[in-house]
Formats: structure tokens, sequence, C-alpha cells
């Protein structure tokens, strides 16, 4: 499947001895500036009708660029038909609520049966979009609120969004141990130097910054809400970790489960069989990439998280001199 790309316009007073790339992402903001340079080297671009192929170039007032591409399909993946929980969708873009399970891009050991694999079975032509539409991840065992784009357009939108932290994404979880309040973790994170499946805390990573607060104390966890102003791998989940405050049921950072001591049976089974990290993206709010409204969604935290929580109230009503 291919779409054709048709644009024109005359440089401006402004924009003379500007770079033909940086004037061109200036034109037609809604491709990126990758996609542009590209159209450029492959001939795509002509100024007053020869083929300009310099990304640096300069430009100069009067002339007109046009620009004759071509979108093919970015992706090999095959289309499953997978159930997505679907929370919102227009022509441009899709909000949908992850269930824990499905992995969002196809990778080792998960060559299919992916949200990507949904996606091309849900949305005709967003095999055009790099990574069908997928601009931000969540863990294969995260739940929790999605936005997806339809378009290319919408894409270069939200993504230059979520660069400049204008989208806001927050989190529920429950951790180990008692929090007294809230802060801000600020540490940048990249591969563990050892265990290359792992991210961690490292000082020459990117940088990560996670604000969270208290929500709930029990008698040995702390229910938080989270917001990320940056999103790297893993990101709640090191931090939290390199705060000593792991999250209930992290197979990757929390090692084996920890539950408190002199516990019922009853909680004991509910926090043993909690087999995820307790993580859910609760809220999202966004400007709309077309109509540039302000939209804001949330999800209800999951069944397993809120059997997880009510166990967790009882536990401390039963043990109200051991809170930590």
């Amino acid at each position: 499947m291919t779409q054709e790309i048709n644009l024109k316009s005359e440089i401006t007073a402004t924009q003379t001895g500007q770079r033909l790339d940086q004037t061109l992402a200036d034109l037609f903001p809604d491709y990126s500036r990758t996609r542009i340079k590209e159209w450029i080297l492959d001939g795509s671009v002509t100024i007053d009708g020869d083929v300009s192929n310099k990304p640096r170039e300069k430009v100069l007032e009067g002339q007109i660029v046009v620009v004759g591409a071509t979108l093919v399909e970015e992706t090999t993946a095959k289309a499953q038909a997978i159930d997505l929980n679907i929370v919102y969708e227009d022509d441009h873009i899709l909000v949908i609520n992850k269930q824990a399970g499905l992995v969002v891009h196809p990778g080792a050991g998960n060559s299919d049966g992916t949200l990507l694999n949904a996606l091309l079975h849900h949305c005709p032509g967003i095999e055009l979009v790099p990574r069908a539409g997928i601009v931000h991840r969540l863990d294969k065992d995260t739940t929790g609120l999605m936005v997806v784009a339809k378009t290319v357009e919408a894409q270069t939108h939200l993504v230059s969004a979520l660069q400049a932290r204008e989208i806001t994404r927050e989190y529920e979880a429950i951790v180990l141990g008692s929090l007294i309040s809230g802060g801000t973790v600020d540490e940048p994170i990249d591969r563990h130097p050892t265990k290359r499946t792992h991210m961690a805390v490292v000082y020459s990573g990117k940088p990560a910054m996670t604000h969270f607060r208290v929500a709930e104390k029990f008698r040995a966890h702390t229910r938080l809400r989270l917001r990320l102003e940056s999103g790297r791998t893993h990101q709640i989940r090191v931090h939290m970790a390199h705060l000593g405050h792991t999250l209930v049921g992290d197979p990757v950072y929390g090692g084996r489960p920890r539950p408190p001591k002199a516990v019922t049976p009853e909680f004991f089974d509910v926090y043993m069989n909690f087999k995820r990290q307790a993580l859910h993206a609760i809220r999202l709010e966004l400007a709309h990439p077309y109509t540039c409204e302000i939209m804001s969604w949330q999800a209800p935290v999951p069944e397993d998280m809120v059997i997880l929580t009510k166990a967790l109230r009882k536990d401390t009503e039963d043990n109200p001199s051991s809170i930590l």
C-alpha cells in the first residue's frame, strides 16, 4: 500500500538563507525533519522546478518548493485480529486501555500477537505510519492508557508533543515499604552494565524524571500516583527500585515476593498470586493533533490491582499497631 504526498509553498523573506531541510520542516510541520531529509535525498523535492537533493542548500525569497513523495508501508508485520479495549477513536488518533500480557511491539520472542499486529488489523492504512502509529509504549504486563496515531501527520505532532513534555501520563502503582510523602526521582537511565535485559540508574544514561505522591498507606506497602516527565524503558520500575521501593509483583526488579509477617491465609494467597508489576497507566491528557482540543481520559484500575488493594487495606486494619 502507498500514499502520494504533494506539497507546495513559496519561500518567504524571513526564510531566506535558511537550510532547505529546516525550511521544509517549518513549512510542512505535519512531517518530521527526518522524513523531509529522506525526501530531499531521494530526489522528491524541487526548487523552481529543479531537483534539489542537498538538505543544506540555502533557499531564497520567492522560490517555489514542491514535494512529490510516496509513503510506503513501514512494517512487514502481519495483521491479526486481537481484541482491543478502545477508549476513544477518530480519523486521527486511537486511545486504548491495554490489557496485561499484551506486548506492544514485535521483538525477540514475540514475533506476533502484539499490539502492533492488532493495530494493522483494526486500522487499514496504518501500515504507512512508522511503528504502526505507536508513539509510546507500556511494558507487557503494565496495563492502561496508550495513544496511537492513525496518520503520519498525527504521529509527527504527538511525537513532538511527547518530546516537549506536553502529554500528561499518570500511573497508579503499589510498592513495597511505607513512604511518608511524595517526591521526585531525577536519575538517568540506561541498560544495566551486566544484565542486558534490565535497565538501571546509570549516570552516563539518558535523563529521566518521575514525580510521585502517596495515595494510600498500608501496613508495609504504599499506593502511589506517579507522573512521567520522560519515557525511558522501565522508568517507573527502575526509579522506584532505586529508592528501595520496588513494585509489588515486579519479576525483574522486585525479586521474590515478600509478604508482611503475620498475614492471613487469604492475604497470602492474593499476594503470592499477583504475578505482574502492580502498575497501571490511569490517566492520559493531550492536545488533539488536528483540532488542538485538550482531551483527557481515565482508565479504571484493573480488577487484579483492586483485589490486591482491598487485601492490603484489610491487612492494615487487622494489624493497626504494625504500620511501618
